[in-house]
């Protein structure tokens, strides 16, 4: 059991807050038993799993911990507190190997969704346009020109393990744009300035989503390779909506468009 807070382990832990360490070590880190049981039933290796017994809320907590495979090491309540990044932990945290993902690695459908997100900022945005992309079932996430990282805490948190559930990979834009000219795949940008409302064209087709950063919006080079633009309606003084709420109106969309193409 480790009890100080000063144990190598604890400090490792904690710096993997931060994006330097989780880049020079290569590891990340996982929180919670849902995140946790995703990453695992998704094939991720588990290096260590912290646990403290005390915080546990559910009864599988010990077939969770014999699915990991890993190093399993119990901590003090005190310490738990200091290497956890919730506000309400529930006693089990992994440190995790990264994955990236490459195109080589991308599998897509007969009629390819993808959603591609140009240099969004803040991590909690992200995650939940991971668990939005997770449930319209996205084939894959293609996060460009990166400013935060994929395997940042609050990513993982806010996707609630969704992370592990769809390909994920981080790419330059202009790669990005080759990639889906070569594969035929339209792109559909989203921006508050396009003429047509989002529900008005055809989104059976094969197609990319493409959101931008929450300040600027799309890149001008991505609007300028664009074949669709589309916008939201906004009724109030508001002249946009936050990105991941926009992200998972026009995820939906596409869902609904192609179920009732089926049906029809």
């Amino acid at each position: 059991m480790i009890t100080s807070l000063q144990n190598p382990r604890v400090k490792l832990c904690v710096s993997l807050r931060d994006r330097r360490p989780r880049k020079d070590t290569g590891l990340f880190l996982i929180e919670g038993y849902r995140e946790i049981l995703r990453a695992v039933d998704s094939g991720r290796k588990i290096e260590t799993l912290f646990v403290c017994p005390e915080m546990f809320l559910g009864i599988k907590n010990e077939e969770l911990m014999k699915k990991c495979g890993g190093e399993v090491i119990v901590c003090s309540p005190q310490v738990f507190e200091k290497i956890s990044y919730r506000d309400r932990p529930d006693g089990l945290l992994a440190i995790a190997p990264q994955q990236h993902l490459g195109f080589t690695d991308l599998k897509l459908h007969e009629n390819p969704f993808l959603l591609v997100c140009e240099s969004i900022e803040k991590p909690g945005n992200l995650g939940t346009i991971l668990r939005s992309s997770d449930a319209a079932g996205v084939d894959a996430v293609i996060v460009c020109d990166p400013t935060t990282d994929i395997h940042n805490p609050n990513v993982v948190r806010s996707s609630v393990g969704t992370l592990f559930t769809i390909p994920v990979l981080e790419a330059g834009g202009e790669e990005t744009l080759n990639y889906l000219k070569e594969n035929k795949i339209a792109l559909v940008a989203a921006t508050p300035h396009a003429k047509k409302e989002f529900t008005e064209v055809d989104l059976t087709v094969p197609l990319a989503i493409v959101v931008g950063s929450e300040q600027y919006g799309l890149s001008e080079n991505w609007m300028n390779r664009a074949d669709i633009a589309v916008r939201i309606p906004m009724c109030g003084v508001a002249d946009s909506l936050n990105v991941a709420s926009a992200t998972t109106l026009m995820l939906y969309e596409v869902v609904r468009q192609r179920r009732n193409s089926i049906q029809r």
